[in-house]
């Protein structure tokens, strides 16, 4: 589903990828770690095209990114730090802006159904504006998912979560791994577990300096790990 070769990213004097090499297969979900500034936020945006590499190739199902973006482009869910929702509309106005986007077809049948996955049907008339940042999280993950794409990118989704929104997170994003969709999910904070996660990786001072199964992984163990690896 994913494969980078070589991939070299510079802004100006500082380098924020350093030869990146990674492939992943198709239902694969992948934890991704490291600290801020590793440049795993520039890793996602290459993969979403919202960016190029300086250097290297990216394929995503098939496709080259650099010449056919816009093929790829549906295939993608993307969630950022910004949840890019319109607070002035009601959660059910924001899926419909979006799914007219996408040409999702049975439009209203499938915001009903997305909603009911983030467990926001309820409020689904209600303003965005009024929503807690849980409940905005997970209308950005429902606006993600909403035209079933194959490949889902979430950098740090749980910024600014409170313990029982994380959880609610978590079981999301246990559901959206059982509808066999390839994930990858950055993060700086592992100890939540491994649970949800294929594969986990390391980043670091722009490479990928690990990869492995998580199986058989613990929090202590991972740890001990992740300081070899980035001090």
């Amino acid at each position: 589903m994913v494969r980078l070769e070589g991939v070299v990213k510079r802004f100006g004097p500082m380098t924020a990828l350093r030869g990146i090499d990674l492939q992943l297969r198709r239902a694969c979900t992948l934890g991704l770690f490291g600290p801020n500034g590793a440049g795993k936020t520039t890793l996602l945006n290459i993969l979403a095209t919202l960016t190029r590499p300086s250097a290297g190739m990216v394929w995503i199902a098939g496709y080259d990114a650099r010449r056919d973006a816009a093929k790829i482009r549906p295939l993608l869910g993307v969630l950022t730090h910004r949840t890019f929702l319109y607070g002035h509309l009601t959660a059910y106005e924001n899926l419909r802006f979006y799914g007219r986007l996408f040409g999702v077809p049975r439009l209203t049948e499938r915001i009903t159904d997305v909603l009911h996955t983030v467990d926001l049907l309820t409020q689904a008339h209600q303003l965005v504006r009024t929503y807690s940042r849980g409940m905005q999280q997970r209308l950005a993950i429902a606006r993600a998912i909403l035209h079933s794409p194959a490949l889902l990118l979430l950098d740090e989704p749980y910024t600014g979560l409170d313990k029982h929104a994380t959880d609610r997170l978590q079981v999301l994003l246990q559901q959206l791994r059982g509808e066999a969709r390839t994930i990858i999910l950055s993060t700086h904070d592992w100890h939540g577990g491994f649970e949800g996660y294929d594969e986990v990786a390391i980043q670091c001072r722009g490479n990928i300096v690990y990869r492995g199964p998580s199986c058989g992984l613990d929090v202590p163990g991972f740890d001990q790990l992740y300081r070899t690896y980035v001090g």
